[in-house]
């Protein structure tokens, strides 16, 4: 699963990095607070890379989707935006636990193959 949400998360940085430089072009947005704005959603989805295994971290990646979303209020085209990369994390997640379960079941294969028969 980490890798699944990794690669979504990496992909909204450059979204996000993005979306702040059609921002920028907003005159009732100063550029600070675009940049600061738009600097914590990026630093969010690189810092969510690492927690995604902890507990919460899905959660605060469907916190993050919900921003994404709702900045289509600021930039238009992020409505669609957010709403895709909603869909590749919900795929990211759900299938990322499939592909955790089958790799435990065939370690645990792997393992009962292994060891030695009892007599």
């Amino acid at each position: 699963m980490r890798t699944l949400c990794a690669s979504t998360l990496i992909g909204e940085f450059f979204v996000i990095g993005f979306a702040g430089l059609v921002a920028m072009k907003d005159p009732n947005l100063s550029t600070t607070t675009v940049w600061t704005l738009s600097g914590i959603a990026m630093a969010l989805s690189i810092l969510l890379c690492g927690l995604i295994t902890r507990p919460g971290g899905v959660q605060m990646g469907w916190a993050l989707q919900i921003a994404l979303i709702a900045s289509g209020f600021i930039v238009p085209a992020m409505y669609f935006m957010g709403a895709i990369f909603a869909a590749l994390w919900w795929a990211s997640v759900h299938y990322g636990r499939k592909i955790d379960e089958a790799k435990a079941r065939f370690a645990a294969l792997q393992d009962n193959e292994s060891s030695p028969a009892a007599p």
